[in-house]
């Protein structure tokens, strides 16, 4: 039904589309040539009432399916723009059975246009040898193109139907393209517009004297990708063209957002470096202290008290100077603007620090503590022993007999702090030791605790 289908319906060679025009007044011009014909001076020569009626019949069917056949036509070429639509988005196999569908409906069309066309070619209504010596093969003639024009207009219409039908059962592919293709300017010009913003950010920070070769790399990937958003869905397809455009936006905002953020990073780097050196300076001081509390830990208390400290001056002096290489690595990472590089070595500063300060504040407090326990145990007893208590209360709320599973660890406990407070009897009395256990005791019965309250609260 469109130029590639049209074919000759009359031996002259018009087109499916003439014959669109020339039917489409045929009353106008039938209007035209009937006062001719009955002024006199025409050659045309009527058979009667009866004949004309027939004849009336006859064009009113012509007219009717002409008017069916221009209906499938304009329906079949808006589906096709429909389909069209369709292919460009969607590759899927229901996409692709749409358009077989469409061609066969095609081929439908075909046959039932020819079948129009050679009924037209086939009955001249014009004729002017219709008079009353032939009135009888006239009418039959008359009788037989109407009928066969009627005809014809029904298979159009069943047709037109069947189009019809088809069009709806496109409607949520076709909804779906339409979707994708609204899409897709908005998606690209996004896209374009993260990219202008990336390289300005890029050239703010270069102005101010940050290189940003590593940002500056990444932006310039993105050259090809925006080559092809250029050449267009037409060349890459719509789904394709809308998840680049997507990637491409994502990844230059990331670029901007990096640029506009590292003037601050350096900055951080900066003051971290700062503070970090002064913290390895303060930390060696520190560490040179340790040997005193060492020295007074071994006058005044058994070896299992300060034992495990022995090594700590000697970590202490290798992780600070670790520490210190480390800066020396993230100074240098700093002046060459590997800010990656700069970040990772700081972190690896602040972990060294961290376990060294630690290290030298456990001999400091292990000397407290050691202290305040060899002056007064029942102080740490004490406490133990009400944590004990709370707990047991607590186990026998609105209960005769306690539950086995929390009256065993807490009498476990008891015996436990009673074995603890057995290693105080002697002339060098494990400190540490009771200490450490004393802990172990509340812990434990702080599980406890937890467990029952736990308990209590699911059963509410």
């Amino acid at each position: 039904m469109t130029a590639t289908h049209a074919r000759p319906y009359s031996r002259a060679g018009a087109t499916v589309r003439d014959v669109l025009v020339l039917i489409a007044f045929p009353v106008v011009l039938g209007a035209a040539v009937l006062p001719g014909a009955f002024a006199g001076g025409g050659t045309r020569r009527w058979f009667g009432g009866r004949g004309e009626s027939l004849r009336a019949d006859a064009q009113a069917a012509k007219d009717a399916a002409a008017a069916a056949f221009y209906e499938l036509d304009t329906a079949q070429r808006d589906l096709r723009i429909s389909i069209e639509t369709i292919t460009a988005v969607d590759s899927s196999p229901g996409a692709r059975r749409a358009v077989d569908d469409f061609a066969a409906l095609g081929r439908r069309i075909d046959e039932v246009s020819n079948q129009y066309i050679n009924a037209v070619d086939a009955h001249d209504l014009d004729r002017d040898d219709l008079d009353a010596s032939v009135a009888s093969r006239a009418r039959a003639e008359l009788t037989a193109a109407k009928d066969e024009l009627v005809r014809v207009k029904g298979e159009l219409d069943r047709v037109k139907g069947e189009l019809d039908r088809f069009e709806q059962s496109l409607r949520p592919l076709l909804d779906t393209a339409e979707t994708q293709l609204a899409r897709l300017a908005p998606a690209v010009e996004r896209a374009r517009h993260a990219l202008l913003g990336a390289s300005t950010a890029l050239d703010a920070v270069r102005a101010s004297g940050l290189r940003a070769d590593e940002l500056a790399a990444r932006l310039a990937s993105l050259g090809p990708e925006l080559t092809k958003l250029n050449e267009g869905a037409g060349r890459h397809g719509v789904p394709e063209t809308l998840q680049r455009a997507d990637r491409v936006l994502r990844d230059a905002e990331a670029v901007r957002a990096e640029a506009e953020q590292l003037p601050a990073k350096a900055a951080e780097i900066d003051r971290r470096l700062v503070s970090l050196r002064t913290r390895a300076q303060a930390l060696t001081t520190r560490a040179g202290g340790v040997d005193p509390v060492l020295s007074e830990l071994r006058r005044r208390f058994s070896a299992a008290c300060w034992q495990d400290l022995q090594q700590v001056p000697t970590q202490a002096a290798v992780s600070v100077r670790q520490a210190e290489e480390k800066l020396k690595e993230a100074a240098k990472a700093r002046a060459e603007q590997r800010w990656a590089d700069a970040t990772s070595r700081l972190s690896t500063v602040r972990a060294l620090l961290n376990s060294t300060d630690e290290a030298v504040s456990a001999a400091g407090d292990r000397l407290q503590k050691l202290n305040a326990v060899a002056k007064d145990p029942q102080q740490e007893i004490q406490r133990t022993r009400f944590a004990i208590r709370d707990a047991q209360r607590l186990a026998m709320s609105g209960r005769n007999t306690p539950d086995p599973r929390h009256a065993r660890p807490l009498d476990e406990s008891v015996a436990r702090l009673e074995r603890a407070i057995a290693t105080l009897e002697g002339r060098h009395p494990d400190y540490w030791h009771f200490l450490t256990e004393t802990d172990a005791v509340r812990r434990a019965v702080a599980d406890v605790v937890s467990r029952i309250r736990e308990e209590l609260g699911h059963g509410a």
